[in-house]
């Protein structure tokens, strides 16, 4: 799956030899490693063979050139051709990280106003990360949720043309506003958000459950822990890499 989404490099041969081209499967065995240790580039174990210059180099270039992005529409493809992708019920919810300076960091409201930034997600019924994205701390859920569904890739069906909507969305209050459940409808999505003062606190976690399980399973990357990454695309990729292992795992159960 990686070799259909990395970009062709061209190699120049210069008179009088140079070193040998790291391979892309090393750079990317490297890459994982970085992301699920969340050791620094530095750290890189000698182990893999090209040296963390070389290896931060290739992850900048795929980053990029959204490599990660497309590995991560590779897979999903792969999930719905099997039927493994349940469009009847999605959920959204975001989570917080404290974050260095850098594009998209803010002051977090649930950490004593310390730089922060945060991941959207959005999970197909059984927890499959579908979207992801990133935003500063203080950036309110309700401004996240349009461009994160219209994020959703168009996925390979087992039956009929490709599906980028789910049929129902479940939402925390976070998302409890007119405008949302209006747009939503108009794409032919059932909002099923939690109402401010009238739904109770005990029958929120019927369906939402399982995006806050997905959560649980980003932080096995340890790399999402903190965001060390000045620029956004880079911070990006990471939670990119983490979904894509999270789905590929299914894939090879």
């Amino acid at each position: 799956m990686f070799r259909r989404v990395v970009p062709e490099t061209v190699v120049v041969r210069v008179q009088g030899g140079g070193r040998r081209r790291a391979g892309d499967r090393q750079c990317l065995a490297a890459i994982v490693f970085v992301a699920t240790s969340g050791c620094s580039w530095r750290q890189l174990p000698p182990v893999f063979g090209p040296a963390w210059p070389t290896v931060y180099r290739r992850f900048a270039r795929w980053s990029q050139a959204r490599v990660w992005a497309r590995l991560h529409c590779v897979i999903l493809d792969e999930l719905g051709a099997r039927g493994q992708l349940d469009w009847s019920r999605f959920a959204v919810d975001s989570v917080s990280v404290r974050a260095l300076k850098g594009a998209l960091t803010g002051p977090n409201p649930t950490d004593r106003g310390k730089s922060g930034s945060k991941i959207h997600l959005v999970v197909d019924r059984s927890g499959l990360p579908v979207a992801v994205a990133i935003s500063a701390a203080n950036t309110h859920d309700s401004l996240a949720l349009q461009p994160l569904i219209a994020s959703i890739p168009p996925v390979r069906s087992r039956r009929g043309s490709r599906r980028r909507r789910p049929a129902k969305l479940h939402g925390d209050k976070g998302y409890d506003y007119a405008h949302l459940r209006r747009w939503l409808r108009e794409r032919g999505i059932t909002p099923r958000i939690a109402r401010r003062g009238t739904d109770t606190s005990q029958r929120l976690g019927r369906h939402r459950w399982v995006v806050e399980r997905t959560m649980s399973w980003l932080a096995g990357c340890r790399r999402l822990h903190r965001r060390y990454e000045r620029k956004p695309e880079h911070f990006l990729a990471f939670t990119a890499i983490a979904t894509s292992l999270i789905n590929y795992r299914r894939l090879t159960k």
